[in-house]
């Protein structure tokens, strides 16, 4: 009896070899699309700074700064990830990487409010082609039995950007002028790029499917018109307004025609045929309502450490470190709990733990100690952390390898949207509460500056500093009207992601399903 031939191994020896280099590349392309937003934060305040410090940007302007590298960046996911798949990941990633770091040197230099929010759409562009690459390329280097460490490995490396961002913000912030956190993702690009072009193996989809033009269009205008609805109705503090209320409308048309149009084409974007599939519905949905609570509260976390408690922004980059540090601890870790106890325990436990950190910061006033909101941090990186890896497992496991650009997409478009609604909702709670409660106290305010007056905590004090002795009062009363617009809006991110525990309790498995 002859024996049989040994099971060819699916990954090449060559790239098996070096897979764990090829991890190191990947996340570095990772680090800066991270590393981005995270800096952002930090200089959201400078940036609201009239000139020349700042750019005198409004909330609503400082939202549509982070909101366009958003929405571009989740508009183009779905294409980016099947022209990956169509065209070599590899191809994508550098040009993804080209168009990022041309982006960051065009925002560092910008000139307005808008030229700002215009070249951030810009490395949005850019950052659409190059995260789900990264994912997709991890999922073929990578055997299946590897797949979850990597996977933990890859969103520990979210964790790293997270802690590096802030700090190094504060710093080039205390250094240099504030368009030196955008200028320093431009040396980090071309490294990565000649690493990139030295190890990282091409791959492809045998069969692809087509790009779908139609599908992009739909998906892009209605996220935008939907958010611009919410964010001007937070700006205003009215959400009944005709201009509100109809751009909302025209946002969810686009959508229900979005998926209505996805449903019956032949070359779909995204096959919603995956949705039937309920642990894979449940584990995008964890994804983006995590990322919608924890988004608006990152937002107005910032303001608080900055405008309330008097801290630089270098200060408030190490008091994020807790946070970064819990998830680069705990990220590649996750999957031995859910080894143990399963994906649903697992992530119901990260959601819930989120859920009590937000409603935490409702406790927050002036004077709490520091090291509380540093425990907070703390635990709130802990539980993202046993969230994003299970669910990453469950996604990128459901779909066959051979559309993992697909499946990375899907799962990065979700974050996306829920972070970019969580900002704009959560940002417009923080904005209508801010309003209402500094209203009655802005008499002393010339009439013409009362509506900016009352736009955020930034404008407020801009306009009390030109008051000469009536500022120090109303400089008391926009802080009571930010922590109570504060406490208003950590309530509602905490509702949230109580939502997203039940969804996981209810939906995901005790273990990772096994698929083909």
């Amino acid at each position: 009896m002859t024996a049989s031939a040994p099971p060819v191994p699916r990954i090449p020896e060559a790239v098996h070899r070096r897979r764990w280099a090829i991890l190191g590349v990947l996340m570095l392309s990772l680090l800066i699309i991270v590393l981005d937003n995270s800096i952002l934060n930090v200089a959201v305040k400078t940036i609201s700074t009239p000139a020349p410090t700042g750019l005198g940007a409004t909330q609503s302007e400082l939202e549509w700064a982070i909101n366009a590298y958003t929405l571009v960046f989740a508009g183009l996911l779905f294409s980016a990830g099947l022209l990956g798949d169509r065209l070599g990941r590899k191809k994508i990633l550098l040009g993804g990487l080209a168009v990022f770091g041309i982006g960051s040197a065009l925002a560092a230099f910008a000139g307005s409010p808008g030229e700002l929010i215009a070249f951030r759409a810009v490395m949005g562009l850019g950052a659409a082609f190059v995260m789900p690459a990264t994912l997709a390329v991890l999922m073929n280097v990578f055997e299946r039995d590897e797949q979850p460490k990597a996977i933990g490995i890859w969103a520990g490396g979210v964790g790293l950007a997270i802690a590096i961002g802030p700090i190094t913000g504060g710093v080039l912030l205390d250094h240099f002028w504030w368009g030196s956190v955008f200028l320093v993702n431009v040396p980090i690009v071309l490294v990565a790029v000649a690493l990139m072009i030295w190890l990282v193996p091409d791959s492809r989809d045998p069969d692809p499917g087509r790009v779908d033009p139609v599908g992009v269009v739909l998906s892009v205008a209605g996220l935008v018109l939907l958010v611009y609805g919410i964010i001007r109705g937070g700006e205003l503090a009215d959400f009944t307004d005709a201009t509100v209320v109809t751009t909302i409308a025209a946002g969810l048309a686009f959508l229900v025609a979005f998926v209505v149009f996805e449903k019956r084409s032949d070359h779909p974007s995204i096959d919603v045929g995956y949705f039937r599939d309920t642990v894979f519905s449940a584990a995008i949905a964890a994804i983006a309502l995590v990322f919608f609570a924890l988004m608006g509260v990152t937002f107005f976390s910032v303001f608080y450490t900055q405008s309330v408690r008097g801290y630089s922004p270098l200060e408030t980059g190490l008091l994020l470190l807790p946070l970064a540090v819990a998830q680069l601890l705990f990220a590649p870790r996750a999957r031995l709990l859910v080894d143990r106890f399963g994906n649903r325990a697992t992530t119901t436990a990260g959601m819930a733990l989120i859920a009590a950190t937000l409603a935490a910061f409702a406790t927050l006033d002036a004077d709490t100690p520091i090291w509380i909101l540093e425990v907070i941090f703390f635990l709130m990186g802990t539980g993202m952390a046993h969230i994003m890896t299970p669910v990453s497992v469950v996604i990128m496991q459901t779909l066959p390898r051979e559309k993992a650009g697909s499946a990375s997409a899907l799962s990065n478009t979700f974050r996306q949207v829920g972070g970019a609604l969580g900002i704009a909702v959560l940002g417009s709670v923080l904005s209508t509460a801010y309003r209402s409660s500094i209203e009655d106290d802005l008499t002393a305010v010339p009439p013409g500056l009362r509506h900016t007056a009352g736009e955020s905590i930034e404008s407020t004090l801009a306009v009390a500093a030109k008051l000469g002795p009536e500022a120090g009062p109303l400089a008391d009363r926009a802080d009571d009207a930010f922590l109570h617009a504060m406490h208003v809006t950590a309530l509602g991110g905490a509702a949230v992601a109580v939502i997203g525990a039940v969804v996981v309790a209810l939906f995901l498995p005790g273990r990772t399903p096994e698929r083909s």
